[in-house]
């Protein structure tokens, strides 16, 4: 197999996926054009905030890829390419398109509001409750690991004390991305300048960032650039959206396209050779293909946190219900794309069906730097951007990550009413921005020590779990609005059988540690089995719940109630 012909048949397969499958899902459910959307009904200046759609298909995309759609296919790839392409594909259209769409235009239907207020609405508060406790955890998981990979991008100091110009090349370029964004922001909300004039400018700071970060490379060592990041997703998860958020992952867009872009050139121009086996066993390296090659791959083919993001942040920023569907949807087959190349990037360094040595994301940027050098342009330079579009990929992750952490903290000690007066000093303290996201970044940071490859693994079950019961959420929210949902019942029973064998797994092994192995790691195991059964407990819970719900006699669908808006959590 080479990399030309892979990447053509993804190309065709993903593109007649949104064709057909994509729009015959937006014809079924129901696309309203004229419908005033939540980001108008209740634009708060904060949360609630209308933008272009070009720039939420940039921060829906930016903030899903995240480091995952890299890092899992690459590690997923000692399965061989065979069964690695066929989930990303097959997962992709079938298991996260179809949530991300139906995650977004369930919460576009529901007054912008997350998943966890649509189990509320359709399960119950005890659901609800559950589901928000579930989403904290997963937040926590979240953050530490992307963390760790951006402190590890930024880190100026080989493993031998030499210097890493790339690295710190990226780390100066993301450093005047965010002041540019800052800078941008404020240009777009009080210029709202055209489209032609938001490109130029965004792009001249692009470029200009990237040229003097090349310019003048920083080096710092990984624990003080944690530091670092952790002091920027909280400002980043507290800073309305329009401020860093929008103009961010604005400008993220020009940089990840082109990365996507110059990647696509790049196979076509070197078609490089898969050096990879067709397929290398059930059993590899002790590690069985069900369930690990399904929560490895994670975002590449299905995401829980997509759920989230659409739910979350995207869906209070969409102008018209049209563009759901390719901000949605086709931001997922964005992905599944991506995720294909970082299995070409794989196969192409591979020897003799060896994998290379070297964490993801380098491996990714050495392997598109390679096939871009035989257009004779630069290893170093285009090593370098191709690193600054991974760290900012999982920068936009950590920032929404981070913001929704926070909400769901806020979410789950909010009154009913959802008025602050009526809260007693210790309610208000807890549903505090400033309180909340401190607290969820305090338990991110002390998973995020132990490193992104003892979180990985926890990380993707909890990723694919939270898929799972995102899907039965969505699943009743479709029964009861009398709208079709048998889509997601194949995808949310499979999602289940792969979580809970791979958390059970987790559990087992640490379990291991303790009686038998002799090597238990407090501040490591301790942590993850801790999480490991909290995340079980609360997943059967509400997926319990949400199957009473599916298979209950139908009612008559009920109306939207006026949840209160999200504006009351800015305190």
């Amino acid at each position: 197999m080479n990399g030309v012909v892979m990447m053509l048949i993804s190309i065709v397969v993903l593109g007649g996926a949104y064709l057909s499958y994509g729009k015959w899902l937006a014809k079924s459910w129901g696309i309203d054009p004229k419908a005033k959307t939540p980001a108008y009904e209740m634009e708060d200046g904060v949360d609630y905030v209308p933008a272009k759609s070009s720039v939420v298909f940039g921060h829906q995309f930016a903030s899903i890829a995240g480091a995952g759609p890299i890092n899992g296919p690459i590690i997923a790839a000692m399965f061989g390419w065979v069964p690695v392409l066929l989930w990303i594909l097959f997962g992709g259209i079938f298991f996260g398109a179809v949530q991300d769409f139906a995650a977004m235009y369930a919460s576009v239907k529901n007054k912008g509001k997350s998943v966890g207020y649509i189990i509320e609405l359709y399960i119950g508060k005890t659901g609800k409750r559950l589901f928000l406790l579930f989403v904290w955890l997963f937040s926590i998981l979240v953050v530490a690991a992307f963390a760790d990979i951006v402190a590890g991008t930024f880190n100026g100091f080989t493993a031998d004390g030499g210097i890493n110009t790339a690295n710190g090349s990226t780390a100066t370029t993301s450093l005047l991305f965010i002041v540019a964004a800052v800078g941008f922001g404020l240009f777009l909300y009080k210029k709202n300048p055209s489209s032609l004039v938001s490109n130029i400018v965004g792009i001249t700071l692009l470029v200009a960032s990237i040229v003097l970060g090349l310019a003048f490379p920083i080096f710092i060592n990984k624990a003080t650039w944690l530091y670092f990041v952790f002091a920027y997703v909280f400002v980043a998860s507290v800073t309305p959206v329009w401020a860093l958020l929008q103009p961010r992952d604005y400008l993220n867009s020009f940089l990840l396209v082109a990365m996507m872009v110059s990647a696509v050139v790049g196979v076509f121009v070197a078609n490089p050779t898969i050096h990879l086996p067709a397929f290398s066993g059930f059993v590899v390296n002790g590690q069985m293909m069900f369930p690990v090659l399904f929560v490895t791959i994670a975002c590449g083919a299905v995401s829980g946190f997509h759920a989230l993001v659409s739910s979350g942040t995207s869906s209070k920023q969409i102008q018209n219900e049209k563009d759901i569907l390719p901000i949605s949807f086709g931001s997922m087959l964005l992905e599944c794309l991506l995720a294909v190349i970082a299995l070409i990037t794989v196969g192409a360094l591979s020897v003799g069906g060896a994998l290379p040595v070297g964490t993801p994301p380098t491996v990714f940027a050495q392997g598109i730097a390679g096939f871009l050098s035989v257009l004779g342009l630069s290893e170093v330079a285009i090593f370098t951007v191709i690193t600054l579009a991974v760290s900012a990929f999982a920068l936009t992750s950590l920032d929404s990550v981070a913001r929704i952490g926070r909400l769901s903290f806020q979410e789950l000690f909010m009154e009913d009413d959802g008025k602050v007066e009526n809260m007693t000093p210790i309610r208000k303290l807890l549903t505090s921005k400033f309180f909340s996201t401190g607290v969820t970044l305090a338990f991110a940071y002390m998973l995020s020590v132990v490193g992104y490859q003892n979180i990985w693994p926890l990380f993707g079950s909890a990723n694919q779990l939270l898929s799972a019961l995102a899907l039965i959420a969505l699943a009743v929210f479709l029964k009861k609005t009398n709208r079709k949902g048998f889509m997601l019942w194949g995808p949310m029973v499979i999602m289940l059988a792969v979580t809970f064998t791979a958390l059970t797994q987790v559990i087992y092994r640490i379990f291991n540690k303790i009686f038998v192995a002799n090597d238990f790691v407090l501040h490591v195991d301790g942590l993850q089995l801790v999480f490991a059964i909290l995340l079980v407990a609360l997943g059967l819970m509400v997926a319990i719940s949400g199957f009473k719900k599916i298979f209950e006699s139908k009612k008559p669908a009920k109306q939207a109630p006026l949840l209160p808006s999200y504006s009351r959590l800015r305190g």
